[in-house]
């Protein structure tokens, strides 16, 4: 595996980049050495924060982990990379896109996690026309966290959504 190790209001010191090596290097056993692991550490507000982003073809896999530490967010964030590839292993293998970024001996282990994702609830609606603002409106007075839209100045289908610190995302879909 290749690491691209970055930082964000932070100086990545040689200590943190041997706990990647360390506690990433886990993740070694399921993954080819073509697999780029791209970790970047971030400090605000005093919070410790390492995100973990793994692209292969088709697919992403992402984690990301706050704490008061940093090495304690490291040990974490494993964690849910490797909850996320028992229970995607099967569909990840399926699509056949991301199993030549897997090791042989990973594809061939029976240990999968059959839970399925089940949708048990379908809405249809009308887009409204309307500008991000009154979306953003909108999403407030349903209590969501999310708002899909047609935005009125490109005729687009949006996305509105909340963020940490109230603030709002917009989401403006290329086709």
């Amino acid at each position: 595996m290749r690491y691209i190790i970055s930082g964000k209001n932070i100086d990545v010191t040689e200590g943190l980049k041997s706990a990647v090596y360390d506690k990433l290097g886990k993740l070694e056993k399921y993954f080819t050495t073509e697999v780029e692991l791209q970790v970047t550490f971030n400090v605000e507000k005093g919070r410790q924060k390492i995100e973990v982003t793994i692209p292969m073809k088709g697919n992403i896999i992402r984690a990301e982990q706050v704490s008061d530490d940093m090495y304690v967010s490291i040990d974490l964030v494993v964690e849910i990379i490797e909850r996320q590839l028992k229970k995607y292993k099967a569909k990840l293998i399926d699509k056949k896109q991301g199993a030549t970024y897997f090791k042989p001996e990973y594809l061939e282990d029976d240990d999968v996690d059959d839970e399925e994702i089940k949708i048990i609830r379908s809405k249809r609606f009308a887009v409204k026309p309307m500008d991000p603002e009154e979306a953003c409106i909108q999403m407030e007075l349903l209590g969501h966290d999310f708002y899909v839209f047609r935005n009125s100045s490109t005729d687009e289908v949006n996305v509105v959504y909340k963020r940490k610190g109230n603030t709002y995302g917009l989401i403006e879909p290329e086709f």
